[in-house]
């Protein structure tokens, strides 16, 4: 049977000084989904991003990650659910300058048991995993380079490597694909979706652009789920 990773119910968050409001009855992935999640500028989408990782709490319905009802959980035990079972592909990377690329990929195995284990298991080490997907990712070139000197398209594969290490069960990439022309956004996605695939890993791609929407097996909309003033 395949395992739920994710799953909201009956979710209603509000924010009091706009009077925003986000309201999704049911929302479910399951090990090796792909979900595309649409949503205009303003609509939600980084609000409903931070109930499914624990940092908003609604005022009613739940969030589980990985079975756990994250309303039940502390702020400690909620980052370290997060850690050990969600690789996060930020819009604007947020890779360390100060790193080089085989560095920054490692990062997420120093603060997370299981992914430094499933690292160890998969490549024999932590620095063999982020190797082979940097391989896989086109960047086994780059390894000892500063982060700092790549072009935005390689930053975003190494973001991507460092998001996958470890074998997480979801992938939240949010905007991944931004600062990419049509081109090099294809290219990176498919990358991206294959290695997660491999892996089984869930992927949630959330975008204003619709037309990576056809690179994920399902489809969902913002605009189905909330209401009130735009944030």
């Amino acid at each position: 049977m395949t395992s739920t990773v994710l799953q909201c119910e009956n979710l209603v968050f509000k924010y009091a000084s706009s009077g925003f409001e986000l309201r999704m009855s049911g929302f479910c992935m399951k090990a090796g989904d792909t979900v595309f999640l649409e949503g205009d500028s303003g609509s939600g989408k980084s609000t409903l991003l931070n109930l499914m990782a624990g940092v908003l709490t609604p005022q009613t319905g739940h969030v589980a990650l990985m079975g756990k009802n994250l309303n039940t959980l502390s702020p400690g035990q909620c980052d370290a659910l997060r850690v050990n079972h969600v690789g996060f592909l930020f819009q604007q990377f947020n890779l360390l300058s100060y790193l080089s690329v085989l560095d920054n990929v490692t990062l997420p195995c120093k603060f997370s048991k299981r992914r430094k284990h499933n690292a160890v298991q998969a490549a024999g080490s932590v620095e063999q995993a982020a190797v082979q997907l940097l391989n896989a990712l086109g960047m086994g070139n780059c390894l000892q380079q500063s982060v700092s000197t790549l072009s935005v398209g390689q930053q975003q594969r190494v973001a991507a490597a460092r998001a996958l290490i470890g074998k997480p069960d979801l992938i939240i990439a949010d905007e991944p694909t931004s600062a990419l022309d049509a081109g090099h956004q294809a290219l990176f996605v498919e990358l991206l979706l294959a290695q997660a695939a491999q892996q089984n890993t869930a992927v949630l791609l959330v975008s204003h652009d619709p037309e990576l929407a056809r690179y994920c097996a399902r489809r969902e909309h913002m605009n189905c789920w909330n209401a009130g003033a735009t944030t």
